[in-house]
């Protein structure tokens, strides 16, 4: 009877195997750590030579960081891959004035008198920028059945101040206009944007918490937990957009900045007191040194009030110009700072800043505790070296295109800004808690009826 033959590897009697010794595990690991340094001397020796201006570095996502901001091969701002995608590929919707009842009261007041070149001035002319900017975008879609997301025009801040509407008109307006939108309904509002530009953000629209507290809103406010019981700003749905810049002083026409050597202050705060703590203590603190600190009590009106001409002109006398808190936490002159080349120092602890996935605030600018101004503050601006101001300013260069509204041809602006920052809120799928869904893929209400068929006015989620 044959024996089992064991299973394993074939034997070859006829080759005789070589043992191995100590010598040749020696050289085995000496030959690995070789080609160890041999190929990192390759590498370093054939990398394409750095930019040391921008002193850049690639990330993990490929993009390039310099000292200030997250640059693409090409020089332009590169938002990280994760999360936002290669490139922008959106489709927005644009509601149009006459399409729903009462929109166009939100845009021009009841009487329709107020036009879009009288609101687009002043720190509020965002609102009528981004929506002219929609209107023109490739992205823009006039099918709602192919949009990832609907944007719903309205100068309510605007209307309000000229007396178009009061608080009472805007809040029903909103209502009756959200009640004519299905697809306002069937996703919740979380796929429509809306703008409120001033420091009263998403307040303007009393019921907002009501109706749009899932929505996508633009502002340049993060914080009014000082006058509400709670900010209408949410970080994980809104997005900061820059105040509006006036025209003249993003444009190369603008009041040319003034070498430091040439500036006559140190720092200065222009602008009205308005009885806030932050800006009274400024002015006290002008009066005690004069000669650094230039602080004028200005008024909204009359001889005490600058002209914007004189404005910049006396903005860019100086090598820091402060930015404190006035009825809300976010302050124009933080951006107008870059314009006329002076490093902002901004003195409102609960402000929310623009596009951060991007910018490197450190590099460009300075916060200091709203509760420690005083001669500490200037002692300390006036310790840094003007090498390193020069350097805050030169990189404040390279990020201030985000804050002008240009046509998003212009590849650096705060229009593609935006869009990048809306296309990381895009979602394939969109419910609420009044839409429902079934096997043959059709979305319907409480009641059972088809998506197709709702007709307005509807119940609101």
């Amino acid at each position: 009877m044959n024996k089992p033959r064991a299973l394993g590897p074939p034997q070859h009697h006829h080759l005789r195997s070589t043992p191995c010794t100590r010598t040749h595990q020696i050289g085995a690991l000496l030959l690995l750590v070789a080609t160890f340094f041999l190929t990192r001397l390759f590498d370093h020796s054939f990398a394409p030579c750095s930019n040391t201006a921008a002193t850049a570095a690639i990330g993990r996502d490929g993009a390039h960081e310099s000292a200030v901001a997250r640059f693409d091969g090409g020089g332009a701002f590169a938002w990280p891959r994760r999360g936002y995608g290669d490139r922008l590929s959106l489709r927005i919707y644009v509601y149009e004035e006459d399409e729903v009842d009462g929109l166009k009261a939100l845009l021009s007041g009841r009487d329709g008198r107020i036009s879009p070149e009288s609101c687009v001035k002043g720190q509020w002319g965002s609102q009528v920028k981004i929506h002219k900017l929609f209107l023109e975008s490739r992205f823009r879609t006039r099918k709602k059945e192919e949009a990832d997301l609907f944007f719903v025009p309205a100068y309510v801040k605007c209307v309000r101040m000229m007396g178009g509407l009061n608080d009472k008109e805007i809040n029903r307006t909103y209502v009756k206009v959200l009640s004519q939108m299905p697809y306002f309904r069937l996703s919740g509002g979380r796929n429509h944007i809306f703008v409120f530009p001033s420091g009263a953000g998403a307040h303007l629209f009393q019921s907002w918490a009501t109706y749009i507290n899932r929505s996508i809103i633009l502002t340049p406010e993060g914080d009014r937990t000082d006058k509400r019981d709670s900010s209408a700003f949410n970080t994980w749905k809104d997005i900061i957009i820059p105040g509006n810049v006036d025209d003249k002083m993003t444009s190369d026409a603008a009041v040319q900045p003034l070498p430091l050597r040439k500036r006559k202050y140190l720092a200065n705060y222009l602008g009205r007191a308005q009885n806030k703590v932050g800006r009274l203590r400024l002015i006290e603190l002008a009066k005690q040194f004069p000669e650094k600190l230039e602080c004028p009590e200005l008024k909204f009106k009359g001889p005490d009030k600058l002209g914007r001409q004189e404005y910049f002109e006396h903005l860019r006398d100086a090598k820091f110009c402060l930015a404190p808190r006035g009825e809300s936490s976010w302050t124009l002159r933080f951006y107008e700072a870059f314009f006329v080349e002076c490093v902002p120092v901004l003195l409102s602890d609960q402000a929310e800043l623009p596009f951060q996935k991007v910018i490197d605030y450190k590099k460009i600018s300075i916060k200091w505790p709203s509760s420690r101004i005083g001669p500490e503050l200037l002692e300390y601006l006036e310790s840094i070296p003007d090498q390193s101001i020069e350097e805050m300013i030169a990189n404040g260069r390279q990020v201030r295109c985000l804050w002008v509204y240009a046509p998003e041809s212009n590849p650096c602006s705060a229009t593609n800004a935006i869009l990048w920052e809306l296309q990381r809120k895009v979602r394939y799928f969109h419910q609420s808690t009044e839409t429902f869904w079934l096997h043959n893929g059709s979305f319907v209400n409480r009641d059972l009826v088809e998506f197709s068929k709702w007709r307005p006015p509807m119940p609101l989620p």
